[in-house]
């Protein structure tokens, strides 16, 4: 894996990595004036983030396509039409139907809870032998959890809500990434004029090793979280599960986090079922299984494969590091950031090697 390196030299930029990270996040938390500069430039840069991670998504199918003699404005015309078009008939179908769930499930959520809190109570007579700070325990976690998912379903409903106010962002993107398809050739010779020569080379298979870990890793994790959502909707939809849709929608993006985030989907999904009747609940339960053992043995074996090649204890080291400083935002980019990481540090160790 790292080559001409010793262990100790491993141990040594992981830890600098680790140091320097935890530097800048409490650098942005201590001063407000930083977490507001960082705001912005997050806001402004946001667009173009999302606009050429599209591009480098989409690129690689342009480039096959134009190898099989299709003209490369005709093939970056075909797939920028079928994406985007694909993208703005599934968000005219869908939408409208999640902001009706996310809707009725803030409404319904008092009823949910009195139900859950009816169980909880029955649970009592059944631990009427433990002592009663835990049942004391019990309550406090109710109420917590009652306040938390009602302020969770409001800032949701409120974000979904106000996606027009994201109208100018919705329609830049599409704008740049035609223009980084366009001209992803002429982006990366201007990119490559700011690199000394004699790392040219160098550069470009530290570029090559990226590519082929982090492009191949995210384009079939969005595969199978699609096949997730998709498999899921279908189950939901045919077991009559309430907001079946919006619970699709959860278990497919939570299944981006390995290992726990079929975990976090799998739960909101048993938490609703478990309100109508215990034969649903195990049904659902059991169905939930079933996808994530095609995903995790038949699924992501062969479409992600080993793309990233990390070991479980490392994934899970970062998952764990990520949520506690970032939340789920941070368990999500935790592995596709290590991904990089493995890449750049062995090229780093060899800078300095032959320098």
């Amino acid at each position: 894996m790292f080559k001409g390196s010793t262990p100790l030299n491993f141990l040594f930029w992981v830890l600098s990595g680790i140091l320097v990270f935890l530097f800048f996040y409490l650098l942005v938390k201590l001063f407000p004036m930083y977490d507001a500069v960082v705001s912005f430039l997050w806001h402004l840069l946001l667009p173009f983030l999302i606009s050429a991670l599209i591009a480098y998504l989409l690129y690689p199918v342009v480039d096959k396509m134009h190898q099989y003699n299709m003209p490369r404005s005709l093939a970056i015309l075909l797939i920028y039409l079928l994406f985007f078009g694909g993208g703005a008939y599934l968000i005219y179908r869908v939408y409208p139907a999640i902001i009706n769930q996310l809707s009725d499930l803030q409404e319904q959520l008092p009823q949910l809870i009195d139900m859950y809190r009816g169980f909880i109570y029955s649970l009592y007579e059944y631990t009427s032998f433990l002592p009663e700070t835990v049942h004391d325990n019990m309550d406090e976690l109710i109420s917590e959890f009652e306040a938390y998912m009602e302020d969770l379903l409001a800032d949701v409903v409120r974000g979904f809500s106000k996606i027009i106010d994201m109208i100018i962002v919705i329609t830049v993107i599409p704008v740049l990434v035609f223009y980084f398809l366009k001209d992803f050739v002429t982006i990366k010779k201007y990119v490559k004029k700011w690199i000394p020569e004699k790392y040219h080379k160098r550069t470009s298979a530290l570029c090559r090793g990226i590519d082929k870990g982090l492009g191949n890793y995210i384009r079939g994790q969005l595969i199978v979280c699609l096949f997730v959502s998709v498999a899921a909707f279908g189950v939901f939809r045919v077991l009559g599960v309430p907001y079946g849709l919006l619970l699709a929608i959860i278990m497919g993006l939570t299944n981006i986090i390995p290992y726990f985030g079929p975990i976090l989907g799998a739960v909101p999904a048993i938490a609703i079922t478990a309100t109508t009747s215990g034969k649903l609940v195990l049904i659902v339960t059991i169905s939930i299984f079933i996808i994530q053992v095609i995903d995790g043995n038949l699924l992501s074996p062969y479409i992600v494969g080993k793309s990233i090649d990390i070991h479980p204890i490392a994934i899970i080291f970062v998952l764990l590091l990520g949520g506690q400083l970032f939340g789920v935002p941070g368990m999500i980019l935790a592995v596709p950031v290590l991904a990089v990481l493995k890449v750049v540090v062995p090229h780093i160790l060899s800078f300095r090697q032959y320098n």
